[in-house]
């Protein structure tokens, strides 16, 4: 396996592009802008420094890195040489099946087809390909070039060949993979979501505020960081889509989300991304500020 293509140069596709190339593998990266794909490598381009400056990687490695990842907006040139595709799109189901059915078409017979999906079944992925056999999840984590867990699910028809070279893939990448088979939400957001809804229920239902239910799970849980926080990282529409696959899923309505998160997504306040969540962002502050709304009078 030397050629992969990444599908997808936001946070975690340029993420991920940023360790393939680190470790020696081609990368065809894809968006469907220019302006996008520039993004990503200034991006990529910043990681590397600060990796640099932290002594993880010699400076002269940097510029060898990025003249590993060639850039496409055309999907069918991005794949036509790929050993395997990881996809590392917008968390919609709808969008990643019209992508799969594509990559099934436009891809080598050998090629393996992985998803980044943080909830989606793997299984319905593979439905719509001819080749249910070569397709698995592997969800990395954020951010990518620092997170060592790796979650490789496998799907109803992964075969074992596919696992092992995945596993393999995800070791020689520095990372620790872990399998998973494919339920609703898999391991890490089966467990973590519930945490954060009961967070955020927490809030709305006035038992304590944003700061002191991040607080207590950092200093008395040991988290390194509080839930609220958290869940403002990984975008509330983000965390509110996985709920609901969940509740679905399982058909359990201690899976449903809390009012409040439904508002705040329905509102656009869905975290860091969009400069508010359950605390406020501004570009060039790491301070963290308490959302107006949420602030005690």
């Amino acid at each position: 396996m030397k050629n992969i293509t990444v599908i997808g140069s936001g946070t975690m596709g340029n993420g991920i592009a940023h360790v393939l190339a680190q470790y020696n593998f081609s990368v065809s990266l894809y968006d469907i802008n220019e302006a996008a794909l520039e993004k990503a490598l200034l991006t990529i381009g910043k990681n590397l420094d600060r990796q640099i400056d932290k002594g993880k990687l010699p400076s002269s490695q940097k510029q060898s890195i990025l003249g590993k990842i060639q850039t496409y907006t055309s999907l069918e040139e991005s794949l036509k040489t790929a050993d395997m595709v990881i996809e590392a799109t917008t968390e919609n189901e709808e969008l990643k099946l019209n992508l799969f059915r594509q990559m099934d078409q436009a891809c080598p017979a050998h090629c393996l087809l992985a998803t980044n999906t943080s909830s989606i079944s793997i299984t319905k992925i593979a439905s719509v390909t001819s080749r249910p056999g070569k397709v698995i999840g592997m969800h990395f984590m954020n951010p990518v070039p620092i997170m060592p867990l790796v979650e490789v699910i496998s799907g109803y028809g992964t075969t074992k060949d596919t696992l092992s070279t995945v596993m393999s893939l995800a070791k020689n990448l520095g990372k620790s993979p872990v399998m998973v088979n494919d339920y609703p939400g898999f391991i890490a957001n089966r467990i973590l979501m519930p945490m954060i809804n009961e967070a955020i229920y927490s809030l709305y239902e006035g038992v304590a505020g944003v700061e002191e239910i991040d607080q207590v799970m950092k200093m008395g849980m040991a988290h390194p960081m509080g839930p609220l926080q958290l869940a403002d990282f990984i975008g509330l529409d983000v965390c509110l889509f996985i709920l609901k696959v969940m509740q679905s899923g399982f058909g359990n309505p201690k899976y449903a989300p809390c009012p409040l998160l439904v508002n705040m997504v329905a509102a656009g306040s869905t975290g860091a991304k969009a400069g508010e969540g359950f605390y406020t962002y501004s570009p060039n502050s790491k301070e963290l500020i308490v959302s107006p709304r949420f602030r005690r009078q």
